[in-house]
């Protein structure tokens, strides 16, 4: 098991496509935290297969992701990385369809509701990623799972916002990345990543 995040230090961190860790992140309590929009982090390491767990807290209204296998080629990490969505699902502006709320795979497979802690609580996530298999977990609940690549998926993505990008989803391996850049507060803690082999 890998860590990520101690509670203390930053330093397995840096800004996509930068070196250093953008302004407006900070260590807090324990915490990786941020108040407003600040640009995205990625993990320094590159990661294949993997099992990643690790808690988050956001703020009310508040909107953020957890990206995983992300690359660098594009202008946006979002465009090349699956997202776990991380959202206040009572009173954010993407609450409209589960395909959008907390721990859905963003935009493609919808999370069902019931599993996520009130705002202001931390909540438990883990992400398994084995080859093409992808696993979403919440607070102990598996929400869903998926095959990268199938039928099934490439029909979900043809269908999205994700089309335009040729390489969205197709990396074996990249980087993990926290998004930043929507309003409101958003912290991480006990970040651990185990590579499956």
């Amino acid at each position: 098991m890998k860590v990520l995040f101690d509670g203390k230090s930053l330093d397995a961190w840096r800004g996509y496509k930068g070196s250093a860790v953008p302004q407006g992140w900070r260590v807090e309590n324990g915490a990786m935290t941020k108040d407003g929009s600040v640009g995205d982090l990625v993990s320094k390491d590159e990661f294949g297969d993997f099992e990643l767990e690790l808690e988050w807290k956001i703020g009310e209204a508040g909107n953020g992701g957890i990206f995983y296998r992300a690359t660098e080629e594009y202008d946006h990490v979002y465009w090349s990385g699956p997202e776990y969505q991380l959202l206040d699902d009572t009173k954010a502006a993407d609450n409209k369809t589960r395909l959008t709320c907390a721990g859905a795979a963003y935009a493609l497979y919808p999370s069902p509701a019931g599993h996520l802690k009130p705002v202001g609580e931390f909540n438990a996530t883990r992400i398994v990623a084995r080859g093409a298999h992808v696993e979403h977990w919440l607070n102990n609940f598996k929400l869903l799972e998926y095959e990268l690549w199938s039928p099934d998926w490439e029909a979900k993505v043809k269908a999205s916002k994700f089309a335009v990008y040729p390489n969205f989803g197709r990396a074996k391996r990249g980087h993990v990345a926290l998004q930043g850049d929507h309003e409101g507060t958003l912290a991480f803690r006990n970040i651990r990543i185990r590579e499956l082999k």
